[in-house]
């Protein structure tokens, strides 16, 4: 089935925001990879220091492309392009040729980036606007390490992120029991929490488990949710990021980050019994397989579904109104056509990076 109609997409195809670029543990030092991100092409690397830069693709100087495929390469923490030899720092200077002094002129475009919690962030700014907001770090004492899984499919991140409000859908889509809102979503500037509280059954071996969950859903920007999980009756602690990122105009890369505390200890319950019997390394594959599970049922809706503008709601339905609204604010490029945010719009909008954007 093709993708919906583009005049029922989300107002803008790029909102602004900090974008997931890649895993920390996918680039090590002198690291170099290559990709396509919000339509463009774009080069991660990390210099021999540890610091990351993800730019634009093409070298200034004749136009090569300066990912490995093309031959480029990080030589002593620079990227080094494969036509001429141009080197240049995370900051994006040219600071050698190999047979004259470096143009000062020749620079990359280089995206403004944080590390945290070993993921990789970009800013985007469709009309380059400088960040608006700085992501939370999350302390990770006492947490395992990352695992993620990745997923590619049509969709659109204000469409997936809308989920964090959409609580009516654990029970129809995903068959949670018990589902509860706590208290009225709350919003501050690009910043949107929800609590919500549900039971659902899990299969451990040839046992079926209910186990019953108490969810904060952290949102900052579009590209961006931050999930802390807390199962009230082992006291397991799970966090997951669900990190969409455009990859162009159809496409947009999916990644499911999760991280697990495990049980306490001295809990009677048969399901806390249970999970302090596995391992904390199955534990966080079993519940990274479990959100994989219900992400590919939401992703059969996403693809298949049109964006609804003025959507006909019941009382069930949350604070949908209340999360478009927050949206609003990431689509400056709207507001500057004075356009209509929450009106059908025509194909989605592939701006062109600008001076703010970029780190020149």
């Amino acid at each position: 089935m093709k993708l919906a109609d583009s005049r029922y997409r989300p107002p803008g195809r790029y909102p602004d925001g900090w974008y997931l670029v890649e895993i920390g543990s996918n680039l090590a030092p002198g690291g170099l990879l290559q990709k396509e991100w919000m339509g463009k092409q774009i080069v991660v690397w990390r210099d021999t220091a540890g610091s990351v830069c993800a730019s634009e693709a093409f070298c200034p100087h004749l136009g090569a492309h300066l990912g490995p495929a093309s031959g480029g390469r990080v030589r002593d923490g620079r990227l080094v392009c494969p036509f001429h030899g141009f080197e240049y720092d995370v900051a994006g200077r040219c600071v050698a040729t190999p047979n004259a002094p470096p143009p000062r002129t020749a620079r990359l475009g280089v995206y403004r980036t944080r590390e945290i919690n070993g993921l990789i962030f970009a800013w985007w700014s469709s009309v380059g606007n400088s960040p608006g907001w700085e992501l939370p770090e999350a302390p990770e004492k006492g947490w395992r390490p990352l695992d993620y899984r990745r997923l590619r499919m049509r969709g659109h991140p204000q469409e997936t992120t809308e989920n964090s409000v959409d609580i009516n859908h654990l029970r129809c889509v995903h068959g949670y029991g018990a589902v509860k809102q706590s208290g009225s979503v709350l919003i501050e500037g690009a910043y949107l929490r929800n609590k919500f509280s549900f039971r659902r059954k899990l299969r451990l071996g040839f046992l079926t488990v209910r186990t019953d969950v108490a969810a904060i859903a952290h949102i900052w920007g579009l590209g961006f949710s931050f999930v802390e999980l807390s199962e009230r009756v082992s006291g397991l602690r799970l966090r997951q990021w669900i990190l969409p990122t455009p990859v162009d105009d159809k496409y947009i890369e999916f990644v499911i980050a999760l991280q697990v505390k495990g049980p306490q200890r001295g809990q009677e319950p048969l399901t806390a019994f249970l999970l302090r019997c596995l391992p904390e390394k199955l534990l966080s594959s079993f519940f990274l397989s479990s959100v994989e599970h219900d992400v590919k049922q939401d992703v059969t809706i996403w693809q298949n579904k049109r964006y609804q503008p003025l959507p006909i709601l019941s009382r069930s339905d949350g604070e949908i109104m209340a999360y478009r609204k927050y949206c609003e604010q990431f689509y400056p490029e709207l507001e500057t056509a004075g356009r209509p945010l929450r009106s059908v719009v025509p194909p989605g909008i592939a701006p062109v990076a600008r001076a703010g954007n970029l780190r020149k």
